[in-house]
């Protein structure tokens, strides 16, 4: 097994034992799950809202159900909820939080109410790599609007609207991706790009090189921000316990990290 195998799978344990951060948690989700469009865009509304950067134990119930107070009637309304409900009892039976925040996801019977929260403001720090991938995805939906447009002038032909399924395809086609075309021209606004001015120390977008002191494994990853974050391959978060305890350290220092299985002590041996 090469170092990028065994970091991987100390990584995942080591992340499975500390309650992560909502976007980290939201990953994991998209990771174990194959999860259509709809549902994706649905719970990633809620990520934004609540603050993606706020660990996964901060979560309480009335902040869920001030959510889904604004999210009004109507079957989109049920759709959402219901993606909503699946993620909370995901974080469930992954032991991030203790009890049941899926039962707080309740819509309100009677007439639409007007959304009770504001949009998040926050700022995204990313890496430059980061901020291009996005801008690239942007970039490659704008493109497609064009052919999904054809796609439904296409199947309107057909004048038998209430069983045109062609048509109803391309229709919520073209809802998936002015969704995701939204949150990309959200998530570049609020972007901040780092820009690593001091190489002699940990910062994002720095590649690190590091070895556990328990039992010598030497491992390697990049930290990134928590839009970036991936396990599998290496990026880890900024925000999360190890990327926290690197930050701003140099070649030769040696950190803590506090798991519920005891302490995790790594010591930096190269930056780049």
């Amino acid at each position: 097994m090469d170092v990028d195998q065994r970091f991987t799978g100390s990584l995942k344990y080591h992340v499975a034992m500390n309650p992560p951060i909502l976007w980290e948690a939201l990953l994991r989700y998209l990771e174990a799950y194959q999860c259509p469009e709809e549902t994706k865009a649905a719970v990633q509304g809620f990520v934004r809202w609540y603050g993606q950067e706020r660990p996964v134990s901060d979560l309480r119930g009335p902040d869920v159900a001030r959510y889904v107070e604004g999210l009004g009637l109507g079957e989109e309304a049920q759709r959402r909820a219901q993606a909503l409900r699946q993620f909370l009892s995901f974080l469930q039976e992954e032991g991030w939080v203790s009890y049941n925040l899926a039962k707080y996801v309740r819509l309100r019977r009677g007439i639409a109410s007007t959304p009770s929260y504001s949009p998040v403001t926050e700022t995204v720090t990313m890496t430059p790599e980061g901020y291009a991938a996005l801008q690239a995805e942007l970039e490659s939906l704008k493109a497609q609007r064009p052919l999904i447009a054809e796609e439904i002038r296409r199947a309107a032909l057909d004048k038998d609207f209430r069983e045109n399924a062609p048509l109803q395809a391309a229709r919520e086609k073209q809802a998936h991706l002015e969704t995701r075309i939204r949150e990309l021209e959200t998530l570049l606004k609020r972007a901040v790009v780092a820009t690593n001015q001091d190489s002699a120390r940990i910062s994002l977008g720095s590649t690190v090189h590091v070895r556990r002191l328990d039992d010598g494994q030497a491992l390697r990853f990049t930290i990134v921000g928590p839009g970036e974050a991936n396990p599998k391959e290496g990026r880890i978060s900024s925000a999360s316990p190890i990327g926290q305890a690197l930050l701003d350290r140099t070649v030769g220092e040696e950190v803590e990290i506090e798991v519920p299985a005891g302490r995790l002590r790594l010591r930096i041996e190269q930056i780049e």
